[in-house]
C-alpha cells in the first residue's frame, strides 16, 4: 500500500507529539537495557557473555511482543593466552590483532623502529578500524618486519583496537595493539632502537554464536522490511551497541500494533567485529533475501552516544536517504554527514549494497568508541535515542507499508 506525500508529512509532523507522551517511561526503559547490557561485560563473538547475551536478548525480544529465535553459526574463535610487549624491563599488555598472523608463547624479538624503516619490529599508530589501509595496512602488506606494534589513537586515551575485517582472510605478521597512554614511551623506544620482544600467542576454538531474530507477519512475505543492528563488540559496548539494540527493541513495540502491507524481520546479530560474520551467516541462509527485500534498516554504532555525538547517513538512493533525513529532522536530530551516493557504506549495511539491495543506515559518533571506557550513564543519551525511535518509527512505518 502506498502513502501519499500529505500522509507522510503528517506522520513525521506527528512525532514529536507521540515522543512526548510516553517519553519519560520510554526513556526509563532505555536507559535500564543500556545498563544491562554494558553490565554483561566484553561482548566479543562466540564468548561466553556473547551467548549470555543473545539468551538475554531473546528474553527482552518476547518482552516486546515478538517471538524471538536464535540463530547459531560456526567460527574459529581467537582465544588470546598473551598479549604483551617487553621493553627495557617494562611490560606493557595489549590485544592482538585478529586478522594478522599471531606468534607462539616466546613471541618474536628484535630491535624497535619507525614502521617507515626497516626495523625488525616496527611502531605504527592508527585510529579504530583502520588497520587494512593507511601505514599499518601498508606495512602488513610490505612484509618488512617480524612484528608490529600499533599504538591506538581513540578520541580519548586508552586502548581502542580495531575490528579485524579480514578475519576470515588474515594477512601481514603479527601486530599488538596497545593504548595510547603508552605512546611516548615506546617513541623512544624506537628511537633509540631499543631491543623488544612482542608476544601475540592466542588458541583457536571451534565455537557458535547467534544472531537475533524476530519476525513480524504482513501480506507480503517475500518481500520485507529487514531491520538491523550489531550486538557484538571488544568491550562494554555501552554507547557503541546500545542505542542501537534499544532502537531495534523500541521499534518491535512501536510497529507490533500497526497494520503492515509486508513481514518487518528483525536481526541482531553477532561477528560484528569480525567482518561482520553474524549479518553474512543471516543473509547466506536466506538466499536471495538481499534482493527480495523491500528495504533495509541499519542501526549503526553510537546512536545516541553523548560523547562527542554525530550523525552519519548512508542511503543505496535518493528517495530512502529523504525518507530518513526528514524523520530525523522532523525530531530535532542533526546530521552531520551523508555518505556519497555508491560508496561502500560502514557497517552491516555494506552486505546490503554488495548485494544491490535498497538500505539506509545510521552510524552516529562518539569519543569513546572502541574505549574500554564506553561505559555508564555519562556515555549515552537517553532523550537522544528516544528521538532516534520516533524517527526510525517514521520510516519504519512507511516502508512497512
Amino acid at each position: 500500500m502506498l502513502i501519499t506525500r500529505r500522509e507522510w508529512l503528517s506522520m513525521a509532523a506527528a512525532a514529536p507529539l507521540i515522543g512526548r507522551a510516553a517519553s519519560r517511561e520510554r526513556e526509563q526503559r532505555i536507559g535500564r537495557l543500556i545498563a544491562a547490557y554494558e553490565e554483561q561485560g566484553i561482548h566479543r563473538t562466540a564468548t561466553n557473555v556473547d551467548r549470555l547475551s543473545a539468551e538475554w536478548l531473546a528474553g527482552e525480544t518476547a518482552r516486546a511482543g515478538l517471538t524471538p529465535v536464535l540463530e547459531p553459526f560456526l567460527l574459529s574463535r581467537v582465544d588470546p593466552i598473551a598479549a604483551f610487549l617487553v621493553a627495557r624491563d617494562r611490560r606493557i599488555d595489549g590485544v592482538p590483532l585478529f586478522d594478522a598472523s599471531f606468534t607462539g608463547a616466546a613471541g618474536v624479538s628484535g630491535h624497535l623502529g619507525a614502521v617507515a624503516g626497516g626495523a625488525d619490529i616496527g611502531l605504527v599508530s592508527a585510529v579504530p578500524n583502520t588497520a587494512g589501509g593507511g601505514p599499518l595496512g601498508e606495512a602488513r602488506r610490505a612484509g618488512r618486519h617480524r612484528a608490529l606494534v600499533c599504538v591506538t589513537r581513540g578520541d580519548r586515551p586508552g586502548l581502542c583496537p580495531s575490528n579485524a575485517d579480514s578475519f576470515l582472510k588474515p594477512f601481514g605478521p603479527p601486530v599488538l595493539q596497545v593504548s595510547s597512554d603508552d605512546s611516548a614511551f615506546l617513541e623512544d623506544c624506537a628511537r633509540q632502537g631499543a631491543v623488544v620482544r612482542v608476544v601475540t600467542h592466542v588458541d583457536r576454538t571451534h565455537a557458535e554464536a547467534f544472531n537475533v531474530t524476530a519476525r513480524l507477519g504482513g501480506a507480503d512475505s517475500t518481500h520485507p522490511l529487514v531491520v538491523m543492528t550489531p550486538r557484538s563488540g571488544w568491550w562494554s559496548c555501552g554507547s557503541e551497541r546500545g542505542g542501537g539494540i534499544a532502537c531495534w527493541l523500541e521499534l518491535m513495540r512501536e510497529l507490533e500494533p500497526a497494520r503492515r502491507a509486508r513481514d518487518v524481520v528483525f536481526v541482531a546479530s553477532s561477528g560484528h567485529e569480525l567482518g561482520h560474520l553474524g549479518i553474512n551467516a543471516f543473509v547466506d541462509g536466506r538466499p536471495g533475501i538481499v534482493a527480495k527485500s523491500a528495504s533495509w534498516m541499519h542501526f549503526g554504532a553510537n546512536i545516541g552516544a553523548a560523547q562527542n555525538p554525530g550523525n552519519t547517513i548512508q542511503a543505496s538512493d535518493d528517495d530512502l536517504e529523504k525518507k530518513q533525513a526528514d524523520a530525523m529532522g522532523a525530531v530535532g536530530l542533526a546530521i552531520t554527514r551523508r555518505n556519497p551516493r555508491g560508496a561502500i557504506p560502514g557497517g552491516e549495511a555494506e552486505v546490503v549494497h554488495r548485494g544491490g539491495g535498497r538500505y539506509i543506515s545510521v552510524i552516529g559518533r562518539s569519543a569513546l568508541f572502541h574505549n574500554p571506557a564506553d561505559r555508564g550513564p555519562a556515555a549515552v543519551d537517553a532523550g537522544v535515542i528516544a528521538r532516534f525511535v520516533d524517527a526510525f518509527t517514521i520510516v519504519a512505518k512507511a516502508l512497512a507499508q
